[in-house]
């Protein structure tokens, strides 16, 4: 084992992040701070956000800020109100020096420190069956590789698609509980009067119905890796009962008198940014710090576009029977690199399935709307000038066309439900009403 960590830290080098310095000076959060290094900040007044803002002027998710080699890129995240510097209204756009952000009726400067932030790479472009070569990518595989080896908890943070799961699944067959059970528990997906129930056990007669003792999947992991998927969804009264047995090490069924000690490691995972649930009172702080022994964050794939080739590789090697990336057609490559991929690698995973089932179609709108939408946006390239314009301006004016009219045909497929839309699309329904408000829909 010790042989195996050194060859793996050997693969490890280090890198050097500026802090960007974040301070709200107008607005009714005048004074709050945040300091950021080597990540992007979210800015909005949803709780999944870095910077959480309580101004009814700014949007759920109103954008994005990330201190770059360049200098201070700016991206509007589909906003209500826009963001503007200066008189300048800014959709994507990079400031050498610092700036000062107006959001609705709340002004934020930005600031770059002198200070750095270091930061571990691992020299590798996958970690179990995670893949990237992005530099977000090999930071997320250098701290899974020393987390793996420990018995810490871990909470996963990142976006719908992601592979949150995947993350938990590779540092759990990359630990010493390797050959013991990996047990998920979605919850968000049991009724919350069965949670305790599925997550404990029960004995016989513990409630109507419970016609036979059922052990719960805290037991069913023993030995093993509990994987705890959505777990801000879990109910606020269920969380004391969940921190009791991760401080006991030992559960009780319900209905039951004697406990039964546990030997399990916990991994947990959330699109939420549970800091600010803590903060508003809908998460426990004292289960937040259990759960984060270790914390991970997986960026979403707009944040990494150059790892699209790698994992479209991977999904076609995966095929069956296996394809290579010479059979994906031109025009594919050029719709792929058009869209945001809001559903992330899920939703880039299951556009490869469908190329592969009909190529012959894969401009028809009937049969692959996503992919037909961003090849008819990515035609138009001319400015209104009549030029051909930058690149940057032609893949965001490309994406944004593609984002409407996709929204226009999922929900005319739908018939206007948003739920079974968001089912069509595969993401979340928040994703569909952010892309319904940012195209006026």
């Amino acid at each position: 084992m010790s042989k195996e960590f050194t060859r793996a830290a050997e693969r490890i080098h280090i890198v050097q992040y500026r802090k960007l310095r974040l301070t709200v000076t107008k607005g009714p959060d005048t004074g709050l701070t945040y300091d950021a290094a080597g990540a992007s900040v979210r800015i909005g007044t949803s709780p999944e956000n870095d910077l959480v803002l309580s101004d009814e002027t700014v949007s759920r998710r109103h954008c994005e800020v990330m201190l770059t080699e360049r200098g201070i890129r700016v991206t509007d995240a589909g906003s209500t109100n826009g963001v503007m510097v200066g008189n300048t209204w800014v959709e994507d756009a990079t400031f050498a020096s610092a700036a000062q952000l107006e959001l609705g009726d709340t002004t934020i400067s930005l600031s770059p420190l002198s200070e750095t932030v270091q930061r571990e790479q691992l020299d590798a472009h996958g970690f179990g069956d995670l893949f990237g070569r992005s530099p977000k990518m090999r930071e997320l595989f250098a701290d899974l590789t020393r987390i793996a080896g420990t018995d810490l908890s871990l909470l996963i943070e990142g976006e719908t698609g992601t592979g949150k799961e995947l993350v938990a699944e590779s540092v759990h067959s990359n630990s010493q509980r390797a050959n013991a059970p990996f047990v998920v528990f979605d919850c968000s997906a049991i009724a919350p009067t069965l949670v305790e129930s599925e997550l404990f056990g029960h004995e016989r007669g513990a409630f109507t119905g419970a016609v036979a003792p059922r052990a719960g999947v805290f037991e069913q992991a023993e030995g093993g890796t509990i994987f705890l998927d959505e777990i801000g969804e879990l109910p606020r009264e269920v969380q004391p009962k969940l921190l009791r047995v991760l401080e006991k090490r030992e559960v009780r069924r319900l209905g039951g008198s004697k406990t039964i000690p546990l030997n399990v490691r916990l991994i947990a995972a959330t699109n939420r940014n549970l800091r600010a649930e803590v903060k508003r009172g809908e998460f426990r702080q004292d289960l937040y710090y259990r759960l984060a022994g270790a914390h991970v964050y997986v960026p979403p794939l707009r944040d990494r576009p150059g790892d699209v080739m790698l994992l479209v590789e991977r999904f076609l090697e995966s095929s069956q029977p296996a394809r290579r990336l010479s059979d994906v057609p031109e025009q594919v490559w050029d719709m792929f690199k058009a869209y945001r991929w809001p559903g992330n690698v899920r939703e880039l995973r299951n556009a490869v399935r469908r190329v592969l089932v009909t190529p012959e179609r894969v401009l028809d709108p009937d049969s692959i709307p996503d992919l037909a939408c961003a090849a008819a946006a990515a035609v138009s390239l001319l400015g209104s000038s009549g030029e051909l314009d930058p690149l940057r301006v032609a893949r965001r004016n490309a994406a944004d066309a593609f984002e409407k009219r996709y929204v226009e045909h999922v929900l005319g497929k739908s018939e206007g439900n948003v739920t079974r839309a968001a089912a069509i699309a595969e993401v979340s329904r928040q994703v569909i009403h952010k892309l319904m408000a940012k195209h006026g829909l």
